[in-house]
C-alpha cells in the first residue's frame, strides 16, 4: 500500500510534508523516550525481578549500544532498498520488542526484547532524518522541520521520566512499554498512506565486516566494564572481553582503510572539527547516560522517592533542554560553535562538581537547580556537535558525518552508564557510589570545554577544508517518488 505517494504542490503539500514530519517525530520520539522512560522503572525491576546493577547497567545499555552499532548500516541500507520501507520495518521491530519486553519474565527476557526494540529504533533514527530532507527541499522549510526534529530530544527527556514514573506507580512497570505499540501501529499505517518511498541514486557499497567490526569493538567494550565487578577485572572473560575489544579497533582501522566505501570513513579523522565533535559526543552523552541512571537509583533508593516523584525532578532539565536548544542554534548560526560549546560544557562541569559531593542530605532544591543547569549544558552542545562534525564536508558526505556523531552520542551514553554502574556496583552504599560516579565524570566535562575550544580554531578549520578536498563530488541524491 502507498507505492505511488505523491506529495502535492502548493498548500496541499505543505500540509502533507507537515503529517508526514508529525509521523516521523512521534515515531522518534518513544524511540528517545525509550532511553529516558527505563531509568525511573529500575528500582521496580530490582523489587519485581531481582535484578542486580550488573542487569540494571545491561536493560539500560542493552538498547542504547545496539542503536549505536546500527544506525549507520541502517542508513545506509535504507539509501539501497527504500527509506519508506526500512523505516516500516523498524516501526514493526519496535513494536514487537515493546510487546515482548513488556512480557518479560526475568531481566533476561528483558535485555533480549531491549535487544529486539534497540534493532527497530536503529531503523528509525537516520532514516526519518532521510526521509525529512528528501521530503522538505526547500531550505528554510527543512530548517524549520529539522528544528521540530531537534526539539524531540527536550521533550523526550522530559515525558520519559515523568510518563515512567507515573506508569511505575500507579500500573506497573511493564506499563512503560505498552504506550509504545498503539503509537506503532498508527505510524506504521500513516506512514504507509503520506511518506512516498525514496533511495540513493547511489548507496554507498555494503561493508559486513566493518558492521561486525564495529559491533565487536562497542558490544566487547562496554561488556568488560559492565562485568569487570562481577567476574573479576583480572578474570578470563574480562581479560578475554578487553583483548577483542583490542583486536576489533586494530581491524577496523586496518580493514576500513582499505574498503572502497567503509562503513567508517577514516580520513573523517584527519578533520580537528569533526574528530572534536565525535569525543564531544562521547563525553557529553556518557554525562547525559549518568545523570539518568545515577539520578534514579539515588533518588528512589536513598531518598526514598516514589518513580513519579524522581521523574519530576529531571523536568527542569527536560523544560531547560526544549528553551535552549533553538538558542543554540541560533547561537551556532550567528556567533560560530565555540561559544554554546564552552559554555555547554562549563555547566556541566559546574553540576557534576556539584554531584561529585551528593550525601543523603543533599537539599533537594539543590539537586533541581543542577538539573535545570545541566538541562541548559546539554541543550547548548547538541546542534554545534552536529554543525562542528559536518563543518566544511562536502555536502554529499555530510550525512556520513552526522551518523558517526550520531553513533558516537549514543556510544557515549552506553559507556556512562556501564562507568557509573560499575562504580556504584563496587561502593560501600549506593549514595558513596553515587558520588564517586559524578566524581568520574567530571573529567569527560572538562574535555568537552577543551575539545570546544581546540576543534574551532582557524588550524582546526584548515584541517576539515583539506579532509572535504580529499573527495570528489557525488551525484545529486534522486528525489521522492
Amino acid at each position: 500500500m502507498g507505492n505511488d505517494v505523491v506529495v502535492p504542490a502548493g498548500p496541499a503539500g505543505r500540509r502533507h510534508r507537515l503529517l508526514i514530519l508529525a509521523v516521523l517525530c512521534t515515531s522518534i520520539l518513544i524511540v528517545s523516550m525509550d532511553v529516558t522512560i527505563i531509568n525511573v522503572a529500575l528500582p521496580a525491576l530490582v523489587t519485581d525481578l531481582r535484578a542486580s546493577i550488573t542487569e540494571l547497567q545491561w536493560t539500560v545499555d542493552a538498547y542504547t549500544v545496539v542503536l549505536a552499532c546500527f544506525l549507520m548500516l541502517a542508513g545506509a541500507t535504507a539509501d539501497r532498498v527504500g527509506r519508506r520501507r526500512v523505516f516500516q520495518t523498524g516501526l514493526v521491530l519496535f513494536g514487537v520488542g515493546s510487546l515482548l519486553c513488556s512480557l518479560a519474565p526475568t531481566v533476561g527476557w528483558l535485555i533480549g526484547a531491549r535487544v529486539v526494540q534497540a534493532l527497530g529504533g536503529a531503523m528509525l533514527n537516520p532514516v526519518a532524518m532521510s526521509i525529512i530532507t528528501n521530503v522538505f527541499t526547500d531550505v528554510r522549510e527543512r530548517a524549520r522541520a529539522i528544528g521540530v526534529w531537534g526539539a524531540m530530544v527536550g521533550i523526550s527527556l522530559g515525558v520519559g521520566p515523568v510518563l515512567g514514573g507515573l506508569l511505575v506507580d500507579t500500573v506497573g512497570w511493564r506499563a512503560i512499554f505498552w504506550v509504545n505499540i498503539p503509537v506503532v501501529l498508527a505510524a506504521w499505517i500513516l506512514t504507509a498512506r503520506l511518506v512516498p518511498e525514496s533511495r540513493a541514486a547511489r548507496p554507498r557499497r555494503a561493508d559486513p565486516v566493518g558492521q561486525l567490526l564495529v559491533v565487536a569493538l562497542l558490544g566487547s567494550t562496554v561488556a568488560a566494564v559492565i562485568e569487570g565487578p562481577r567476574l573479576g577485572w583480572s578474570s578470563a572473560g574480562v581479560l578475554g572481553l578487553a583483548a577483542l575489544a583490542v583486536v576489533a579497533l586494530v581491524s577496523l582501522v586496518v580493514w576500513e582503510r582499505r574498503h572502497p566505501e567503509p562503513l567508517v570513513e577514516l580520513r573523517f579523522f584527519r578533520s580537528a572539527p569533526f574528530a572534536s565533535a565525535t569525543v564531544i559526543a562521547v563525553c557529553a552523552f556518557a554525562a547525559f547516560g549518568s545523570l539518568l541512571f545515577l539520578s534514579a537509583l539515588y533518588l528512589q533508593d536513598v531518598r526514598g522517592l516514589g518513580a513519579l516523584q524522581a521523574g519530576l525532578t529531571l523536568l527542569p532539565a527536560a523544560v531547560a533542554t526544549t528553551v535552549v536548544a533553538p538558542l543554540s542554534g541560533r547561537m551556532v548560526a550567528a556567533r560560530g560553535a565555540r561559544l554554546p560549546l564552552v559554555l555547554g560544557g562549563s555547566a556541566m562541569v559546574l553540576v557534576a562538581l556539584t554531584f561529585s559531593q551528593l550525601s543523603p542530605t543533599t537539599p533537594l532544591w539543590l539537586i533541581l537547580l543542577a538539573h535545570g543547569l545541566f538541562g541548559c549544558g546539554f541543550a547548548l552542545l547538541n546542534p554545534p556537535i552536529t554543525n562542528t562534525a559536518v563543518n566544511g564536508m562536502p555536502p554529499e558526505r555530510a550525512g556520513v558525518a552526522a551518523a558517526v556523531a550520531s553513533t558516537s552520542r549514543q556510544a557515549g551514553q552506553s559507556f556512562g552508564v556501564a562507568v557509573s554502574g560499575t562504580v556504584v556496583a563496587t561502593a560501600a552504599s549506593t549514595a558513596a557510589g553515587v558520588a564517586t560516579a559524578w566524581a568520574v565524570v567530571t573529567p569527560l566535562t572538562v574535555a568537552v570545554v577543551v575539545l570546544g575550544v581546540l576543534g574551532t580554531t582557524a588550524r582546526a578549520r584548515a584541517s576539515a577544508a583539506r579532509v572535504a578536498a580529499l573527495f570528489p563530488a557525488a551525484p545529486s541524491p534522486a528525489r521522492a517518488s
